[in-house]
């Protein structure tokens, strides 16, 4: 039995039918490099073998009687492969609307909470370079926010994977056999301990959050806080969302962005983020829909090394960074980002590490589970002003090739959730000199999100040229 973090439960809380918590990632792989050859039953059985004595892969929810506190981890004892790894094939021509359709598809569908919080499904018949180009596997994996990060969620899946087709998986520590089941008395009296005890935990959180409170106050004065929710441009996508997905993928070239960097002084963030302002720019304005001020991101922050927590998956913070919607000159905009990004992340390191995981200890499952269906039935979130336009996530990988299974991983593109009131998320991973973008929003809100991701390169090839040309 292991208890959920606050932070971690809080995903499950706020969970509805069109506001689903999980992350989702698409790997394209190249099936040649694999030394027996590829064959969907004998890679069945290897995940089975990987995965049956990790315990992120094989425990599931537990709730705690009358809801008196946070869920706990239990092992599945009738864990079965087969509920959670299957096997699907794309229709002629198998190209990547094709893909896109289906793993969109495969994005709106709910987890089954009363399994492990996650599902694979191997897709096979995938011809990226047209109907005579070689066929590649895709790999449309699925895991519940509760039980994973961006990082965690990366390190989950390198389970599965080698540095060479033929070598053994990267280690995992920790046995499966720890996570017990418990009875209902003894969850129960666990429960009234930790109900007794919250008045001092929230005396030990308050005054640290006071403080906090007055600093930012006073970098707001000075003029270096960072950007503060509820002052976004509303846009078509900031509104209450629905459960249908849509999809948008494509690469950039690590070395470029690496370029500009170097030109600039500036970090592979900054520039990240210049890209994604950029793009949204020219999307919204073919759209005659570009607001006057910039939009506002939410960029969630790993504090994993700096946390004192040991309890958890996840181990985020976030903040808020403007991204220069509003410049059309692509330097100025990197030179905005760079200068308002010192700030945010000087802000930020002067937040706790733990004060999100922290308050979330406080989340009541009964009340967030009522007030966020509420927030969707009345469409609060058209209503209020916007608290931020989408959120984006750089999580780094691997510098080096993997190999999933023995198939090499030629592209691996993050998805992380979408919330009312902001139905856009955009991810990035680097991955062996490339960068994934995966791009996700509500379907209703933004149907098309390829005419989002293909101004990427595009922004990209800009910002080159006003940087190294001048």
């Amino acid at each position: 039995m292991q208890r959920l973090s606050g932070l971690d439960a809080s995903f499950l809380y706020l969970e509805t039918p069109a506001q689903l918590l999980h992350v989702c990632a698409v790997m394209v792989l190249d099936p040649s490099t694999m030394p027996e050859g590829y064959s969907f039953p004998r890679v069945l059985d290897g995940i089975e073998q990987r995965v049956r004595d990790v315990p992120a892969f094989t425990r599931k929810i537990r709730g705690v009687p009358l809801g008196l506190d946070h869920p706990v981890w239990v092992r599945d004892q009738d864990f079965d492969i087969e509920r959670h790894l299957h096997r699907l094939a794309l229709p002629t021509p198998g190209g990547y609307r094709e893909l896109m359709d289906l793993s969109a598809h495969l994005a709106s569908l709910p987890l089954d909470r009363s399994r492990p919080l996650w599902q694979m499904w191997l897709i096979e018949g995938y011809r990226p370079d047209g109907p005579d180009g070689p066929e590649r596997v895709v790999v449309f994996a699925k895991m519940h926010h509760a039980t994973v990060d961006g990082v965690s969620g990366f390190n989950l899946v390198s389970h599965l994977c080698s540095l060479e087709p033929q070598a053994a998986p990267i280690e995992v520590s920790g046995p499966a056999g720890r996570l017990r089941d418990p009875s209902r008395g003894e969850l129960l009296g666990r429960a009234v301990l930790g109900t007794v005890g919250r008045p001092l935990t929230f005396a030990r959180v308050l005054r640290p959050s006071a403080d906090l409170i007055a600093k930012t106050v006073g970098r707001v004065r000075e003029g270096t806080a960072m950007a503060a929710p509820f002052s976004a441009p509303r846009t078509s996508f900031n509104g209450t969302i629905t459960g249908h997905r849509a999809l948008g993928l494509i690469d950039l070239d690590l070395e470029e962005i690496r370029e500009v960097k170097r030109a600039s002084g500036t970090t592979v963030n900054d520039v990240v983020l210049a890209v994604v302002g950029g793009a949204l720019r020219a999307y919204l304005a073919e759209r005659d829909e570009l607001p006057e001020t910039s939009l506002l991101a939410t960029v969630p922050v790993s504090v994993r090394d700096a946390s004192r927590r040991s309890d958890g998956a996840n181990k985020v913070s976030a903040l808020f960074c403007r991204l220069g919607t509003d410049l059309a000159d692509p330097q100025e905009r990197l030179r905005m980002m760079a200068e308002r990004n010192r700030h945010a992340k000087d802000h930020h390191n002067a937040i706790p590490a733990d004060a999100l995981q922290d308050w979330a200890e406080f989340a009541a499952p009964r009340t967030f589970g009522l007030a966020v269906r509420a927030y969707a039935n009345l469409r609060l979130a058209e209503k209020h002003p916007v608290v931020h336009n989408l959120v984006i996530s750089n999580v780094p990988g691997p510098p080096v090739p993997l190999y999933f299974m023995g198939a090499r991983i030629d592209a691996m593109h993050p998805l992380g959730p979408v919330f009312h009131g902001a139905g856009l998320n955009i991810t990035v991973m680097s991955n062996a000199g490339r960068v994934h973008v995966g791009a996700i929003s509500c379907r209703e809100s933004m149907p098309d999100v390829d005419a989002l991701v293909r101004h990427f390169p595009v922004e990209l090839e800009r910002l080159r040229k006003a940087v190294l040309v001048g």
